[in-house]
């Protein structure tokens, strides 16, 4: 599991640093999604997400490796929110640049040919 996991954080990251590189602004925009999407994964990853363990404290149990921790699962969330209000914040942006220079490259000039 740990291998698929792994695999999965790495196409996405790898993808979501090619679209960046690329000279159009929606590409780069994609490729910053993927990477947020990319750095969820990972921080779920790295939270030892467990199943059939409870977030919350039992007054009956003092030993801490039956809990799961619920601090990633509240930072991914809270990402995951974020990500979306930025990446509606730069369509917006990308629409209104588009609009004022009449193309969508990240440089503002088409590639001559």
């Amino acid at each position: 599991m740990e291998l698929v996991l792994a695999l999965a954080i790495g196409i996405l990251a790898g993808s979501g640093i090619w679209l960046v590189l690329r000279p159009r602004t929606f590409q780069v925009i994609m490729g910053f999604t993927l990477i947020s999407y990319a750095v969820n994964l990972f921080i779920f990853g790295m939270g030892r997400l467990t199943t059939g363990r409870s977030p919350i404290l039992d007054p009956g149990r003092t030993d801490t490796s039956w809990y799961t921790d619920p601090l990633p699962q509240a930072l991914v969330l809270t990402a995951i929110v974020i990500g979306f209000a930025m990446t509606a914040l730069f369509l917006v942006v990308l629409l209104a640049s588009r609009g004022a220079t009449g193309t969508d490259h990240v440089d503002g000039r088409e590639t001559e040919s």
